[in-house]
Formats: structure tokens, sequence, C-alpha cells
């Protein structure tokens, strides 16, 4: 126990707040180094601030004389009701009376509270009468659940139990209980339902200290006791629950004991802008051998494990309270009880064993359950006292377990029969089952990436794709996903996406490519349990390449012929096709939501239809370019001979060279050519916007047509990042007329841009005024780095490489995403006097990874020896940047 300096010890005489100032400060230095240096406990910490405090409110209470007035009494209510004090905590307390103050009780509540000020003690104080107690208990839920763990600190001694006394009359069991709950479910809403928050708030996120405090208000409220431990006594919860839920407890009290310290403040949010420091504290730091952010992972995959475990934690003694003190006062009928087997039985629509020595006997149960779940649609969960058996036998799964016949069956079985995967897995997950059947899995429990583009722990991850994967055989989701939802509702065995599903990124964080170690598990996971040779090939198969399509759709231009050939020679038949499509767009969206939109789903879909038709037409069957041409020529002049001659039509294209047409689509060529006639000779740049037609409503196409000038696309993209739009794609087509025709697909970060004319017309203008003034380098917006993207250290790099079948150089750039960035880049090629002729934009969380096609004038592509010079300016160049963008943190 943390003994610290008495305050009799400080204080002079009566009134000497001073000396009062200078024993609390000495007392946190105290407990400060009592924790960092000594080795306490932070639970002796804890309990010894909540003494201090104790002390403080005492020794005023009586100096301003309220220890006088006999009506009225001091609570601790909240945390500080509970002596959970950390060094920023709220100090909330109640002044309860037995009536209406008189103003001479007034003045001395005033001047209490102000000098409570007066130490640094920021109270959070409310001061009610008996009668508005009970009134105010009444109405509001939180004055309800603050008065359940007020301790009297001072006062009226009979007063003490009157405010838990005050809640069992206004509320009953099943009101406090539904109310609570409710309560606790819009919480986790708040926090999108899951522990797996990249910056997850401690406190109030799923599984975090509110989820504890909920076990206690709800069982406190019935049983009358005062502390968690009391429980134990009473059988609520055992003393292997208890001890799981101190564990918690403590490793939360000194996370935020780290917080509070870090930010000198009430601090409860795990920020990137703490992290790295805070798994510091608890000793995670780098070895030669890992990379920079291994420490900061390892410490929140403790964390997210923790927090996995007061959910379930949670969700097992709530549901258990509900079904031992609520539900028996609620029922005046039996229960309605249907037997399943000889092992389970449904009571009231939630399965339950038929007696409670069924996983010890059977430890088959443990995966049958969960099978009799998936098949069974009217289960809706499990009972209480099963699930704390459960719970308990997962942790006797072992290699016998696993290599046992009847078990591998039944696992399979779970994966090809369950009518609700998803549901299935998430609960053998937060049970401890899964993690057991499936070592390699248990390894990727609460792992997370320390990034911006994996907002979920690789487990969720892997479990999110599998719900993708089952929405998309659901009707409201097949609007949304109408190509990819065909495509899998058409696959001929859905257990060969699931397996692959579950295995795609089960070797991650162990270093080495994962998907090669996590296709190798694959194989050894359908060898053991029977799956075919053929649809084991293609789970591997899929584990291997899972990253191919994507890849592919955002790093190539897949309006190149010769791309989506190569793309086809590599998947060899559409069976490949239609898993892979599928797998990757599930994959996608489980990754993280923001990346997904019609943009994205329109390359995807772009190369599963165009991949589709070459397989289909056969592989050996080449590229008939010229017949392609004349095709797109032919589709296009149908269009436009009713407004404009062959003549005109043909003195716009002759400009225009081969791989134009390749290229663009007739729609677009129609669009361009159309534009061009009307716009005559007019010198003015030629500006028009419209809905990306493949991509439909969040992505539009900005085409310019204007002369050809060294700073041009530069200036556009600058101009766009002005108007908050983000260039996706860029293609810019020179004329052998010295004109330029550029097409910029954009993402408009307000969404209003085609149903807004005003902002139409000042996002033309903008260009316009730009574009007309091209002998002027652009003006780049400049705006503050995001506080997320400051902490990470993506290091710069630039590759440059020569495409022979394009005759271009293809400059790879891989560099933290900031504002302006892309002008920037644009820039240095101006200053290199490149022509930038295409451009693929891809922002990945916090990296950008941008790839452009170069040449220099006239189409000349650089040397080796200029792509080496090259690469190393653009390098310095980022580099220059980045150190910029850090001096800017600073």
């Amino acid at each position: 126990m943390v003994k610290m300096r008495a305050l009799t010890e400080y204080i002079q005489h009566d009134q000497d707040i001073s000396s009062l100032q200078q024993w609390r400060n000495d007392i946190e230095q105290h407990l400060d180094q009592n924790f960092e240096e000594y080795g306490y406990s932070i639970r002796d910490i804890v309990l010894a601030r909540s003494n201090a405090i104790d002390d403080a409110l005492t020794f005023l209470w009586q100096m301003t004389q309220l220890s006088e007035e006999t009506t009225i009494s001091l609570f601790a209510v909240g945390g500080y009701g509970r002596r959970e004090m950390l060094p920023y905590s709220d100090v909330d307390i109640m002044i309860l009376s037995t009536s209406e103050l008189t103003t001479e009780q007034e003045e001395k509540v005033s001047k209490f509270i102000a000098l409570l000020w007066d130490i640094n003690i920021k109270p959070g104080v409310s001061v009610r009468t008996l009668q508005s107690c009970i009134e105010q208990a009444k109405s509001d839920l939180t004055i309800a659940t603050s008065l359940i763990e007020a301790r009297l600190i001072i006062g009226n001694e009979t007063l003490a139990k009157w405010p838990r006394r005050t809640v069992n009359d206004v509320w009953t069991d099943r009101d406090f209980f539904d109310a609570k709950m409710l309560e606790q479910k819009q919480r986790h809403a708040q926090h999108h339902n899951t522990e797996s928050n990249l910056e997850p708030d401690i406190k109030n996120a799923p599984g975090g200290i509110r989820d504890m405090n909920q076990i206690g208000w709800i069982a406190k409220r019935h049983f009358r006791v005062n502390r968690i431990y009391d429980l134990v006594h009473l059988g609520f919860i055992s003393e292997f629950e208890l001890e799981m839920l101190e564990q918690a407890e403590t490793f939360y009290w000194e996370i935020r004991h780290h917080l509070h310290k870090l930010t000198k403040r009430d601090e409860n949010r795990l920020l990137f802008d703490y992290q790295r420091e805070i798994a510091a504290k608890f000793g995670y730091t780098n070895q030669e051998d890992q990379h920079r952010n291994y420490p900061i992972e390892q410490f929140m995959k403790r964390y997210y494990r923790m927090a996995q475990q007061v959910f379930t934690l949670n969700e097992i003694l709530l549901d258990y309270f509900n079904q031992v003190a609520i539900q028996p006062k609620d029922q005046d009928t039996e229960k309605n009880i249907v037997i399943l087997n000889d092992r389970f039985k449904l009571i009231d629509g939630k399965i339950a064993v038929q007696h409670h020595k069924i996983f010890a006997e059977q430890p088959s149960a443990i995966l049958e359950i969960f099978y009799l779940i998936g098949i069974h649609p009217e289960i809706t969960g499990i009972r209480a006292r099963t699930l704390r058996l459960l719970v308990l036998a997962a942790k006797s799964i072992d290699q016998n377990f696993r290599d046992n016949p009847e078990h591998r069956h039944l696992f399979i079985n779970i994966i090809r029969s369950s009518t609700r995967l998803y549901e299935t897995l998430s609960h053998m997950r937060r049970y401890g089952i899964l993690g057991k059947y499936l070592p390699a899995f248990g390894q990727i429990m609460g792992l997370m990436q320390y990034d911006l583009f994996h907002i979920y722990t690789v487990d969720q991850h892997t479990l999110l794709l599998l719900r993708n994967l089952e929405r998309f055989q659901e009707p409201e989701f097949a609007k949304s996903f109408s190509v990819v939802s065909s495509v899998y509702q058409r696959l001929r065995r859905k257990e060969i996406i699931m397996i692959a599903a579950l295995f795609h990124d089960i070797a991650k964080g162990r270093g080495g490519d994962h998907s090669e170690l996590g296709a190798q598990d694959a194989y050894d996971f359908c060898e053991a349990h029977g799956i075919s040779k053929p649809d084991t090939e293609l789970i591997v198969w899929l584990i291997q390449n899972h990253l191919l399509m994507s890849l592919t759709a955002q790093k190539k231009d897949i309006s190149d012929p010769d791309v989506i050939k190569a793309f086809a020679d590599k998947l060899g038949d559409i069976d490949y096709l239609n898993y892979l499509y599928t797998l990757t767009v599930a994959d996608i969206n489980a990754t993280n939501p923001k990346l997904w939109n019609t943009w994205r789903a329109s390359l995807m879909r772009q190369l599963y239809t165009q991949t589709r038709e070459v397989i289909r037409h056969g592989l050996d069957r080449p590229v008939d370019y010229q017949m392609l041409i004349e095709d797109t020529k032919f589709t296009a002049s149908e269009k436009l001979v009713h407004e404009f001659s062959l003549v005109e039509v043909e003195q716009v294209w002759q400009a225009l060279g081969d791989d134009y047409f390749i290229k663009e689509s007739a729609d677009e060529i129609v669009w361009h050519t159309k534009a061009i006639l009307e716009h005559g000779d007019n010198p003015t740049p030629l500006i028009l916007l419209r809905a990306q037609r493949q991509a439909a409503q969040d992505a539009v196409q900005v085409f310019i047509y204007t002369q050809d000038k060294p700073n041009l696309f530069a200036t556009t993209v600058a101009v766009l990042d002005r108007m908050n739009l983000d260039v996706q794609n860029a293609r810019i087509i020179t004329a052998n007329t010295d004109f330029s025709l550029d097409t910029y697909i954009v993402l408009d970060r307000f969404g209003t841009l085609l149903n807004d004319p005003e902002r139409q017309a000042t996002v033309k203008n903008a260009l316009i005024e730009a574009l007309s003034h091209l002998d002027q380098y652009p003006n780049l917006m400049q705006r503050r780095i995001p506080r997320q993207l400051r902490h990470f250290n993506i290091e710069n790099k630039v590759s440059i490489r020569f495409d022979a079948s394009l005759q271009k150089n293809i400059v790879e750039i891989s560099t933290l995403d900031h504002p302006g960035l892309l002008a920037k880049i644009g820039g240095l090629f101006m200053m290199q006097g490149l022509d930038i002729h295409s451009a693929k934009i891809v922002t990945l969380g916090e990296k950008a990874e941008d790839i452009f096609f170069v040449t220099k004038k006239d189409d000349i592509p650089l040397s080796e020896e200029e792509s080496n010079l090259l690469t190393q300016q653009l390098k310095a160049a980022l580099d220059e940047a980045s150190n910029q963008v850090t001096i800017q943190h600073r």
C-alpha cells in the first residue's frame, strides 16, 4: 500500500490553502515516483489518489464549517465514487441536503466549491435535495447510475445508503436493466460496434472500461453489493471471470495513467499521437530485425485482445443476469423448450446443453453447437450458462482435438452448411474456439497494421470479408453490387471462396510473403479436411493471387488490350476469374469502407468484363489492333454524322494517334470530337464536366482542350486540388496541332459538383483562368497536414522503367500523401522537361502510390542514364518535401 504524508503535516493553520496546494503537488509527485520508479501497482496508486482527494475535500468541508450542518452530506459519485482516480480524472461530487439550502448554507457551499478550484481540483458538482434527487433519478438514467455508486465522504451517516435505496425505489430491475442495455447499445454504435478501431476510446468503446462498469452497475443495483468481488460469493461471477476483469481494469488504468500524463488532461483516446510513446511505457521497443511500427502493433494487439475478452465477459455476465434475475420475474408460463438431440436443446430460441458435463464428456460438442447454430436460423443465441461452460471448454482444444476426424468433419461442415457463416465464425472467435482450432488464426487475433489503409485488425477484416460475401446474395446489397452479386451466386462451390477468404491474410505478421505462407496453411488445411485436389488448387491460387486484380485495376492502364490479355493469361479460365473478382470486391470493402467508391467499382467491373471477353474468345487469339481501331471509329462516326460531316470529323481525328482510338471508348471519342468541333477556333480553353459514365455518381470526368504548354498538368491538378477535387486518373493526348486533349477522372470531396451549377461555373472559370496563363507557375494551396498523417514515416520510393510496347517510361512514386502532392510532382516533371501522357493516382490510407507514363519532348523516351538521374532528382525532391512536412508537424 502506498504511504503518503498526512495532510496535517502540511497545514499550519485552518485557512492555509497554499499548504494544501503544495501537499497535492507533492502527493502527485510521490504517486508518480511510486508507480514509475518503485513499481507499485496502478491499483494502489489509483486508490491512494482517491484517498488523498477524500482528505482534501474533508479538510475544506470542515474549513468552510459545512461539517456543522447536520442536514448536508458530501458524496463522491462517478469514477470518484468507485475510487478510480487517475491524474486528471473528473472529481464528481454530490452535495445532498435533506431540504432546500438556506442562504447561509448556500454561501458555505459556494465557498467550498471555490476553494476546490483554488487548489486545482476541477469538480463536477451537483447540489440536490432528497426530493429533487428522487425526481431526477426517475427521469435521468445517468443520474440514477451515479447514485448507485455514491459514496459518503463526510456528513450525516444516516444518508450513506440513501442514494442507492432511491434508485431501487424508482427503478424496477427490468426497467433499469433494459435502459442500461439500450444505453450500451447506443454507445457501442457510436464506436461502430467494434473494439478494433484504429484509435480506440478505451473508456467508451466496446470492450472498454464502460463495459466493465456496466456489469458493476447492473449487479450492484440488484444484489446491493459495494464491490464486484462480493458477486463471487453470490455465484454471479466466477473467480476466473473476476481475475480476467481485474487484469483488464489494471491494464486500462495503466494506459489511462500514461495518457493523462502525456496530454495533461482527462484523455481516454488512444490516438496515433500517443500510441508509440504508450507502447514504449509498456516495454514494447524496437529490435534490430523488426520494422519501425512493430512495437505499436504488438501493444495494440494486446489492447484489442483484452478488449475482446471484456466485450465477451460483458455479454456473458449480463445475459446470465437477464436469465437468472430478470426473466424469472417476467414469465408466468413455462419456458418454450425444444429438444435438438441428446446433447442440445432450445430454450426460448437459445441453444443450451442438456447437462453441464456435455463438453467434458463429448468434446465434439464444442464444434457441434456452432454447426447447429449455422443450420438452424431460428436459433437466436447461446444460453448464458452454456456459454460460460463453452468458454471454459475452449481452453481444452489442443492438437489431439484438431487431429480428430470427427472434429475436422464438423468444422468443414460449419463452413459448408452454415447459412450465416460470418455470425457463426464471429462467435467462435469471440468465445475462444476459432483461434484454438486454427492456431494460425489465433496469431492474427488483435493484430493491427499501423496505417490508415487497414482500419480493422486482421481477424476482424477477415470476418468482415466473409460477411461481404454472404451479403452478395441478399437483395438489399445485390442492388449496390449488381455485377459481383450475380457472379457470386453463380459460383459452383461457395466453400471454396469461404476457405480462401478465411486464409487469405492468416499469415500476416509472421514476416515473409503472407500470400505464399497463407497458401501453404490453406493447402495443409484442405488436405487435412478432405478437400478435393482441384478445389485445393483453386483455393491456394486465390490466396497467392488475392491482390492481383486490385493491383492490376488500380496501377495499370486497363484500357490497354495488352494489359487485359496479360491479366487473362494469368487466370486461364472464367471460373478462376469469377472467384477472384468476387473475393477482390469483398476484400476491398472489408479493408476500409471509404476505399470503395463507384470509380473503383467501375475499374473492377471493367477489368472483369474485358477479361471475360478475352477468355471467351480464346487466350490464343491475338489482339487485332487495326480492327479494334476501325470498329471504334465506325461506332463513333455513326453518332457524329447527324451533326457534322465526315470531313470535319476526320480533320479532328487525323491529329490523333492510333493509341487514342485503342484506349478511348467510342462514347468518349464522340464527346471529345463534338466538343472540339463546336468550340471551333475559340482560343479560350474548353472545359467540360460530366458524370463518369462507367463509374456513376461520385466520379466526374473533366475534359480539357487547350494549347499544349509545359506546365499544363501541374497547373490543372493544382486547380483541381484547390477546388476540392481528388484526381484518380488522367489521360493527356497531344494532337499534331499542338493542342492537348486531357481527361481527368476526379472524386468530389463534397459530392455537389454535378448538381450545383454555381459550383460547376466556379470550377470551370478557375481552370480557364489558370490555363489561360500557363506562363505562370501554379499557386499551390497551402493546407495543414491532417493530424493522423503526421505520425507516419513513409519511405519515399521512386522507380523508373521503360515499357517497350508503349515506348514510354513508367515512373512509380510512393510517398506520404499530403495536400498538393500531385501538383508538386507535376511541377517536378515540368522542370525536367517531361511530358505526362497518363497517370494513375492511388491513395491507400496515408500512402500515395502514383504511376506516370512520361516521355521527353516529341515522344522520345528517357535513356537509362537519364532515368537514373531523374530517379535521384525526384527522390531528393520528395525527401525535401517530407522534411517540410516533419518541420510543419513540429
